[in-house]
C-alpha cells in the first residue's frame, strides 16, 4: 500500500504505529465501500453502521463531512474503486484496559474494484467453523474477524465460492462476507443479526426500501429450511446482489427476488457492471 492510495488521520500515509489497539487487540470497526463513478455508494447506510458501531465500543466517531473530504480525496477523476475504512481506538500501552484519553485512528484505503460476480451464481459451502453467539458485539463490522478467516479457509480448500455459516446454535448467520436471502416456501426471509453476523449496509438498504423491504421477514434461519430455498442471493455492499448456483452441491434455482433487489440498489445508486 502507498501513500498515494491510503491516508492515515486525513495525511498520506502507509504505516501505522505498532502500539496500535486495532492491530494489538481488533479494538476498533471498519467499512468496506464501494465508490462507482468517483462516489461511494450506500454512503449514508456506512455512516450509519459507522456511528452505531462507535456508540457500542465507545469511539468517537469522526465527523462526516471531514470523512466525506478525505473519501473523495481518495478518488480522482471517475474512480470505480473499492475504499475500506478502518477506525481504531488508536495507540495506547500494553493490558485491555482502554486508554483514558484515547486518540481513534483512521486508515482509509484505495483498492481496486472486484471483478463481477459470476454469472451463473455462487456455489456455496455450508462452513464447519461456526460464529459464536455474541450480543453484545452482534451486527458489529468490528476488526474481530477470525472466525470468517477460518470460515473462508474452508471455502478456498474446497473450491467453493463463498461460505455459508451457521452460528453456535446451529442458524443460519450470513455468508463469510455477505448477508443471506432466501425464497421458503413462497416467503423472502433474511438471518436476524442480533446474536451472530454483520448488519450490512447493503441489506440494510433493501430492508428499508419501501418497495422492497416490506417482502422480507427477518428472523431465525435453519439450514433445513434453506436447504429446500427455491432462491437464495448474497448481499454485500462492494459486490450488491449475488444469485447461488448451489448449497453442498443441490442446485438452487432463480427467480425474481434477485432482479428486484438490484432495482432497489440502483435506485440508491448502486448500479455496477455485473450486478
Amino acid at each position: 500500500m502507498t501513500p498515494e492510495a491510503c491516508r492515515i488521520d486525513g495525511a498520506p500515509a502507509a504505516t501505522i504505529p505498532v502500539d496500535d489497539r486495532g492491530l494489538a487487540y481488533g479494538d476498533g470497526l471498519f467499512e468496506t465501500m464501494r465508490a462507482v463513478d468517483g462516489r461511494i455508494a450506500l454512503w449514508d447506510f456506512h455512516l450509519a453502521r459507522l456511528r452505531q458501531g462507535c456508540a457500542r465500543l465507545g469511539i468517537a466517531p469522526p465527523d462526516a463531512a471531514w470523512l466525506a473530504v478525505e473519501c473523495a480525496a481518495l478518488l480522482p477523476g471517475q474512480a470505480d474503486a473499492v475504499l475500506k475504512l478502518l477506525l481504531t481506538r488508536g495507540s495506547g500501552s500494553r493490558g485491555y484496559a482502554p486508554p483514558h484519553d484515547p486518540r481513534p485512528r483512521r486508515i482509509l484505503m484505495r483498492l481496486p474494484a472486484p471483478p463481477p460476480p459470476c454469472p451463473h451464481g455462487l456455489r456455496l459451502l455450508t462452513c464447519a467453523t461456526r460464529l459464536p453467539l455474541d450480543p453484545a458485539l452482534a451486527g458489529l463490522k468490528h476488526l474481530n474477524r477470525l472466525h470468517q478467516v477460518m470460515a473462508r479457509a474452508e471455502v478456498d480448500a474446497a473450491g467453493a465460492d463463498e461460505g455459508l455459516c451457521l452460528d453456535a446454535a446451529g442458524r443460519v448467520a450470513c455468508a463469510t462476507a455477505a448477508n443471506v436471502f432466501a425464497r421458503v416456501d413462497g416467503e423472502l426471509r433474511t438471518p436476524a443479526v442480533e446474536e451472530a453476523g454483520v448488519a450490512g449496509a447493503c441489506r440494510a438498504a433493501l430492508l428499508a426500501d419501501p418497495a422492497f423491504g416490506p417482502s422480507v421477514r427477518v428472523g431465525a434461519l435453519s439450514p433445513q429450511e434453506i436447504g429446500r430455498a427455491s432462491e437464495v442471493f448474497l448481499t454485500n455492499a462492494v459486490r450488491g446482489v449475488m444469485p447461488v448456483a448451489s448449497i453442498d452441491g443441490r442446485a438452487i434455482g432463480t427467480g425474481g427476488a434477485a432482479t428486484a433487489a438490484r432495482a432497489a440498489l440502483s435506485r440508491l445508486g448502486f448500479a455496477v457492471a455485473g450486478t
